[in-house]
């Protein structure tokens, strides 16, 4: 695997009963992973819990203290169940209260008369925390610590987390060495087993399909393109040697 220390972390927290229930499909952690991914941050968790103070305060506690970045997703809306920022105000053990900067944002986007009590629940920020802005619907999200506290709508959570790139340090981005062949799992996890033994640096996937026949897709990663270039030679002779001939590769970019 590649050196941990070169790469900061990160984890998940997908906040939300309409998650757990079924009833939202749940996106914005894909989204995240393979936005850290192009950073070079490792995402190291996923969690989901529900709408729960209690939860969410444990598990911004657990994972901000595992890791160099917490991003949340939902509850942080108008309603009674947007729970999110107290939750983590409480877990900083922070004051929280409306903020006149988040509730000026507010006032610029709504009609007069239309910033009502429950939309001005969306300018309660913890004492400490900066702004995310949000360029979508203007009402923002936050940081303070370590821990990013994003909206659940998918296009609000993304326009966010672009403008949290600038912020986000990485190390050397992550690079995929993709091989489809039309050779059976089973057939290939011994000799794919030694070769991963040979190159610790590089982690490798194996990943079945069964559309038109059985097969496998062997992925080499690693942040060092010349390490990957002569463990994908490896693989191509290693395939070759097993008499495997149908290949397709996908080398990095």
């Amino acid at each position: 695997m590649a050196d941990p220390e070169t790469r900061p972390t990160a984890a998940a927290l997908v906040i939300g009963d309409e998650v757990l229930s079924g009833r939202t499909r749940e996106g914005n952690a894909w989204h995240l992973a393979k936005t850290l991914t192009e950073i070079g941050i490792d995402l190291r968790e996923i969690r989901v819990v529900a709408d729960d103070r209690e939860a969410i305060v444990e598990a911004v506690n657990a994972l901000r203290a595992q890791v160099d970045h917490l991003f949340t997703s939902g509850g942080i809306g108008p309603t009674h169940d947007d729970i999110t920022a107290d939750a983590v105000a409480a877990a900083f053990g922070a004051p929280i209260g409306v903020r006149e900067d988040a509730r000026a944002i507010l006032e610029a986007y709504y009609a007069a008369g239309e910033l009502n009590e429950a939309r001005l629940r969306m300018a309660r920020i913890p004492e400490g925390a900066t702004l995310i802005l949000n360029p979508v619907s203007q009402a923002p999200g936050f940081t303070i610590g370590n821990v990013h506290v994003m909206a659940g709508v998918p296009a609000v959570f993304q326009a966010m987390l672009e403008g949290l790139r600038p912020v986000l340090k990485g190390g050397a981005p992550l690079l995929s060495w993709a091989f489809r062949v039309a050779a059976p799992e089973g057939e290939l996890a011994a000799p794919l087993g030694a070769l991963a033994a040979r190159h610790p640096a590089l982690s490798f996937g194996s990943y079945p399909f069964y559309r038109g026949g059985a097969g496998s897709t062997l992925v080499a990663r690693g942040q060092d393109r010349a390490a990957l270039e002569a463990a994908a030679a490896e693989l191509r002779a290693m395939l070759a040697a097993l008499g495997v001939s149908d290949i397709a590769e996908t080398p990095p970019g």
